[in-house]
């Protein structure tokens, strides 16, 4: 039971990443899904969230209007398109399932973490 994150990689200011989330040994269709980041030195920092059904999403300031969270359940995926990269994006990204609760309005129990993928954004 895990989940994967990939599709990390080093990338130009402005440039686009998308990364996915993969679910193995259950399955992602009852959970809200968050994305989070980290930087060097910084605390984690909640970027987004998807709903279990699609219907409902949620951005950080720093990401919105950049950032775009969407789940295929019949695959078993979440993804992040992440468009107009800054070099403040750079960080390792984690993908959780919270498995307490299908919309994303609070926080209930954040589990089955991903490994995380790097995202580097330079010149």
């Amino acid at each position: 039971v895990q989940l994967q994150a990939s599709g990390g990689g080093l990338v130009q200011p402005g440039g686009s990443l998308r990364l996915s989330c993969a679910a193995s040994g259950f399955t992602l269709d009852y959970f809200a899904i968050h994305w989070f980041r980290q930087a060097p030195g910084k605390e984690r920092e909640a970027v987004s969230c998807i709903s279990s059904s699609g219907s409902s999403t949620t951005y950080a300031d720093s990401v919105k209007g950049r950032f775009t969270i969407s789940r295929d359940n019949a695959e078993n995926r979440v993804f992040l398109q992440m468009n107009s990269l800054k070099p403040e994006d750079t960080a390792v990204y984690y993908c959780a399932a919270d498995i307490e609760r299908r919309l994303c309005s609070t926080i209930g129990t954040l589990a089955y973490w991903g490994q995380g993928t790097q995202v580097t954004v330079s010149s």
